[in-house]
Parts: structure tokens; C-alpha cells; sequence
């Protein structure tokens, strides 16, 4: 008869990856980094393209289908990268309700929902990896971004208490919560946000989606992440030093 601490899963490559908001931007330079590293990758998102299952985070039916079908293609989920999101510009006096409601479904409910959808699989499998993306933003706060700052932040908070409640389970839960990207989802903001925002980094530029990827790589590896838990890491340009 054998006693002590059971031998600790580990996963290197040909794991099943899924990105969200992995069509475009950040998601995309990331689903493409696990791909080269050998990994099998199931892209969702909310746009149809070749190869994408479209799934809006913010919607429970949908979320439900779409993990389904990544399932179907790769099998029980080992690392999920939550990177959908949505970014308007409002000053709070003068935003909408349902531009509130809007940012804090996508950017917030969506991650507690793909999250939900994996956690049973990586428990049963005693190994996991979760990376939500938030933003300095929800570190810091941002004029004419009140909601999209209260949501970054509350990816933060999330992430914090899932890593408490699945790190036993060897599932590590972390974020990344990057500066600002050169990505078609800042290309909406104002010429006058942006400009004001390069003079406040100390890097002097906004960062590129590929600049962000590989903190995730490294978030998601085994040895080298296997000590990331609840932590947020900050490719931000230096705009947050924490």
C-alpha cells in the first residue's frame, strides 16, 4: 500500500486551448502563439470567419453551444484565455444605461461564464490554466472609460477569488491586464483619449498585440507558470507600476 501526495499532472504541448475574442487583436496574437507552440487552439468569437466558432460572451445559451462545440473539436478543455471585449468612450454624466449594461456583459459576465464552463472539466482533470485579459485601467481608472474601468476591475477581483477556490485542483487562475494596444477595439477610442494617454507612458507608445502574447504562453506553461496564482501581470508601457 502506497500513502503521500499523488504525483502532480503536467501538461507541455498538444493542450486544448480556447481564446476568446480570439479573432482580432490581442485574442488573435495569442491563439496564434499557442498554435506555434504546439498546442490544438479553438478560436470563438462574436464574428464570423473561417475557423472561428461564434459565441457572444455575453449571452449564457451561447456560451453554452460554443463551448460545446470546442469541446467536440478538441476534447476537455485544458487552458482557457478569456480575451473578448468590448470598449466605448462616455463620460459618466453623460452615459446611457444601456452602454453600462453593455460594457459590464461583455467585458465582465462573459469571463464568469466561459469561466464556468471549464472549471469542472480542468478539476476532474487535476490541471488547468485560465488567463483572463483585464487592463491597467481597472488598476488606475481611465476618463471617459468609468465603466470599462469597473469591469477590468472586476476581472481582476474574479480572478483573484477563482484562484482561491480552484488552486487546490492544481487550476491556476490568472490576468493580464495590459496597457494600451495598438488593436481595432482602440481604434474606436478618441484621437484626443489616445493622445493624451501616450503622454502619460513612460515607454512613450502604445504596445503590440504579439508584445502581449507571450504572457500568456508563459502564464499557461508548466514549470514555468506553476507558481501564477491570482497574480496580474502588467505589459502596460510602464502606465501602472505596481
Amino acid at each position: 500500500m502506497t500513502t503521500g501526495t499523488p504525483e502532480r499532472v503536467t501538461k507541455t504541448v498538444g493542450r486544448a486551448v480556447v481564446v476568446t475574442g480570439g479573432g482580432s487583436g490581442i485574442g488573435a496574437a495569442i491563439a496564434a502563439s499557442f498554435t506555434a507552440h504546439g498546442d490544438r487552439v479553438a478560436v470563438l468569437d462574436r464574428t464570423a470567419a473561417a475557423g472561428i466558432i461564434v459565441v457572444d460572451v455575453g449571452d449564457e445559451s451561447s456560451v453554452r453551444a460554443g463551448f460545446a462545440a470546442a469541446r467536440e473539436q478538441l476534447g476537455p478543455i485544458d487552458v482557457l484565455v478569456n480575451s473578448a471585449g468590448l470598449l466605448t468612450e462616455s463620460d459618466l454624466a453623460d452615459m446611457s444605461l444601456a452602454m453600462w449594461n453593455e460594457t459590464l456583459t461583455v467585458d465582465l459576465t462573459g469571463i464568469f461564464l466561459c469561466c464556468r464552463e471549464v472549471v469542472p472539466d480542468m478539476r476532474r482533470a487535476g490541471w488547468g490554466r485560465i488567463i483572463n485579459i483585464s487592463s491597467q485601467l481597472g488598476i488606475k481608472g481611465g476618463r471617459g472609460l468609468s465603466h470599462y474601468s469597473a469591469a477590468k476591475a472586476g476581472v481582476i477581483g474574479l480572478t483573484k477569488s477563482l484562484a482561491l477556490e480552484v488552486a487546490p485542483d492544481n487550476v491556476l487562475v490568472n490576468c493580464i491586464a495590459p496597457g494600451p494596444i495598438e488593436t481595432p477595439l482602440v481604434a474606436g477610442i478618441s484621437q484626443q483619449w489616445k493622445a493624451a494617454k501616450m503622454l502619460e507612458l513612460p515607454l512613450g507608445r502604445f504596445g503590440r498585440p504579439e508584445e502581449v502574447a507571450p504572457t500568456a504562453l508563459l502564464l499557461a506553461s508548466d514549470p514555468g507558470g506553476n507558481l501564477f496564482v491570482g497574480q496580474t501581470l502588467g505589459p502596460n508601457s510602464g502606465d501602472v507600476m505596481p
